[in-house]
């Protein structure tokens, strides 16, 4: 577009009291705004958008990629140990019912700071009964019991994130 054709444009926008014109060709684009009546005999602003930058990756030498591949694993601590404790602890909670986040979220145990917890070790729960909230995307949702029992452990810390299907609660259900 040559700069004669875009201030006749200009001017026709500010003769016809049109408030935006917006332009997308091949190579550029341009927008005018205008305030209309507001401005009268005053040129519209004009607003032409400078091409963005493209910014090249460079890729990492597959020799130095390999270096970090050659980690010393023997330097690392064992993990082992943790398993065997989740093994003993598994078996111990075998007759327990978990119950299992729904969704992605921060974890609450109140609806509220100053209120009190919907369920603390010991209390009976039905199906139905809210037993936590878990925020997400800033709506708090209601976790409801889906069994009965009575809540053995709390195994998240209030306020924490949760992941989806992650332990929350330990039922024993009898």
């Amino acid at each position: 577009m040559k700069i004669t054709e875009i201030q006749d444009l200009i001017k026709f926008v500010a003769r016809s009291g049109v408030t935006e014109v917006e332009i997308e060709q091949a190579n550029f684009k341009i927008i005018i705004k205008s305030e209309g009546n507001k401005r009268k005999g005053q040129q519209p602003d004009v607003y032409m958008p400078q091409p963005m930058p493209i910014q090249q990756l460079q890729m990492q030498p597959l020799q130095v990629q390999q270096q970090y591949q050659q980690v010393a694993p023997d330097n690392l601590p064992a993990a082992a140990e943790p398993k065997k404790d989740k093994d003993a602890a598994g078996e111990n909670n075998a007759k327990y019912v978990t119950v299992k986040s729904p969704m992605i979220g921060t974890f609450y145990r109140s609806p509220g700071p100053d209120k009190s917890d919907f369920v603390s070790v010991g209390d009976e729960i039905k199906p139905g009964k809210v037993i936590c909230i878990i925020e997400a995307m800033k709506l708090f949702n209601e976790i409801e019991a889906e069994t009965s029992g009575k809540i053995i452990k709390v195994l998240i810390d209030d306020a924490t994130p949760v992941e989806y299907d992650q332990p929350l609660f330990l039922v024993d259900p009898s």
